[in-house]
């Protein structure tokens, strides 16, 4: 077992669990050793109605292995990234009886506001679906994330783009030391962080071999994800009594702590984020949204500015007293043709349909005043 003592992992309904390719990689591609207590926990965490997204490097390895080429430049990784990828989405087929789903993604997925969008709602419905989404960079075009080696950041971006209750990155020592315990005998373990700090990550050593991102990358990642508001734990991914473990709540690793909530995390973005546009809304549609509800196209009368899918826009009453702001689910344009509609016409007169509702109750704040009157109505 472990260095590390057992701790409680944080209550989860939703977990991002990240795989790096020193776990994955063996001597003639893909080794399914230690992906075999990976699969028993996603497994055993769906019995338990919870969900899982899959962050899995190996892509490079798994087209290395199938050709037995040479080299480690970024030409060739492309090429072997593009090779690996059927290959992966292969072996972590075999230890699942659930559909598993491939999703590609780069950091300007993540930057792009209708992209940003467009990838949460594909996850999301993989996920109601019952599959096991398995991410992973789109290597073949990324070249600058190739250099970085940023899986760990991607599944960190991943675990806020889902909205994650759990940042789950798999490692292939211990968790985090006070130094190299490969190199230093004094090296202790280090059970919990409350915040990332430069001295913290002057600890971290350098990348591996096989990996391209080290303990520094992760913390990095655990970093971002805590200002979210997602916990993150760094476990051995190799020690199988350590995974099963996680799927008892027991954490024997490092856990970097969440800043504030996930959603008091989001409600604060949204709260200070700058408006692109407005909707007015009429009385009907504010009692529903003191209730929790998303705003629906029916409950909108008057749509201004010229704003994207993605943007942040005010809501406001008939008499423009500002009653909320959230991320609009379309455009302005869009958002003009079906307001005032029900939601079973918008893709009838868009052709398309994103979401039944204008703002999702997820992206969706009540500010100060409004917030005041929802706390009367359920004192």
């Amino acid at each position: 077992m472990s260095d590390f003592a057992a701790q409680p992992l944080p209550s989860w309904k939703r977990a991002v669990l990240k795989v790096g390719s020193s776990l994955l990689a063996g001597s003639g591609g893909l080794d399914p050793v230690h992906a075999h207590s990976l699969a028993q926990f996603i497994t055993h965490a769906r019995t338990q109605g919870r969900e899982v997204v899959l962050v899995s490097s190996g892509a490079v390895a798994a087209g290395r292995g199938r050709i037995g080429a040479a080299g480690n430049g970024i030409v060739q990784r492309q090429a072997l990234a593009a090779l690996g990828q059927a290959s992966l989405m292969g072996f972590w087929q075999a230890l699942f009886e659930i559909p598993v789903a491939q999703v590609l993604l780069t950091h300007d997925d993540l930057r792009n506001r209708r992209r940003y969008l467009n990838a949460r709602t594909a996850l999301k419905e993989l996920l109601r679906l019952g599959t096991l989404p398995i991410v992973n960079e789109n290597d073949t075009v990324a070249v600058d994330e190739l250099k970085l080696g940023d899986n760990d950041n991607l599944a960190a971006a991943v675990a806020s783009l889902v909205e994650a209750d759990l940042l789950l990155i798999a490692t292939d020592i211990g968790g985090l030391y006070s130094g190299d315990p490969q190199r230093d005998s004094y090296a202790r373990p280090i059970e919990r962080v409350d915040t990332v700090t430069p001295a913290l990550l002057g600890m971290a050593g350098t990348a591996g071999t096989l990996g391209t991102g080290g303990m520094r990358t992760k913390l990095e990642a655990a970093s971002k994800a805590a200002t979210a508001g997602i916990a993150t734990a760094l476990f051995c991914g190799r020690d199988a009594a350590v995974v099963a473990a996680l799927g008892d709540g027991v954490l024997h690793g490092t856990l970097v702590a969440a800043l504030g909530s996930r959603i008091s995390a989001r409600k604060q973005w949204l709260r200070h984020a700058p408006a692109s546009g407005v909707l007015q809304v009429d009385a009907g549609a504010w009692p529903a949204l003191l209730r929790g509800a998303s705003l629906l196209p029916g409950g909108v009368r008057k749509v201004s500015g010229d704003f994207r899918r993605g943007d942040v826009v005010d809501v406001q009453s008939s008499d423009g007293e500002l009653l909320a702001r959230g991320q609009a689910q379309y455009n302005a344009g869009e958002s003009v043709r079906i307001a005032g509609r029900h939601s079973r016409d918008i893709e009838v007169l868009l052709g398309f349909r994103y979401d039944e509702a204008m703002i999702h109750r997820d992206d969706l704040v009540l500010l100060s005043s409004a917030e005041q009157q929802s706390s009367e109505k359920t004192a």
